[in-house]
């Protein structure tokens, strides 16, 4: 990682590598790279530059050919619906924690095809909350990447990719 660098920092998104900074902790002085997350500007994150964590958390972000060429093999219609919750959560909350983005992809068509399917049979049907909100941070994790690297709005980025006949 160098500075200058933009990278995928966990749940914090796109980041920027701003700078290196000497800090103490635990009494010790170690150096740390200085992260600005590109559409959380008033945030800087600070992560050891010697650390093995750092590795699995740190992603690099694909270019425009890599999206479209992911977004084409997904095309059609690969639903995986775990129908046990639990089962349902533990494999949603890996694949976020991965994030395998043809994982992610895959899961957002899934849930909002459950969406759908839910609200054609019956009005007062939903999703249950923690679909909800396993939706809504796959779409966070995948839309800021594709939304910095193809430079559309954030709200451009699901229309995009059922355009692409997701």
């Amino acid at each position: 990682m160098n500075i200058g660098d933009v990278i995928i920092y966990g749940s914090h998104g796109i980041c920027k590598v701003a700078g290196l900074q000497d800090m103490c902790m635990d009494e010790k002085v170690r150096q740390y790279f200085v992260l600005k997350p590109v559409y959380h500007m008033t945030s800087t994150v600070y992560i050891p530059a010697i650390s093995n964590k750092r590795k699995t958390e740190v992603r690099h972000i694909l270019t425009a050919d890599e999206i479209f060429t992911l977004v084409r093999k997904m095309s059609g219609n690969d639903f995986t619906w775990i129908k046990d919750n639990r089962e349902r959560k533990e494999f949603y909350s890996r694949i976020l924690a991965d994030g395998n983005r043809s994982e992610l992809l895959k899961m957002i068509k899934t849930l909002r095809w459950r969406r759908q399917e839910l609200k054609n049979t019956s009005k007062d049907k939903k999703l249950q909350i923690s679909d909800e909100d396993f939706l809504k941070d796959a779409e966070k994790t995948l839309c800021e990447e594709f939304a910095y690297v193809l430079n559309i709005k954030l709200e451009e980025v699901i229309p995009f990719l059922y355009e692409q006949k997701l």
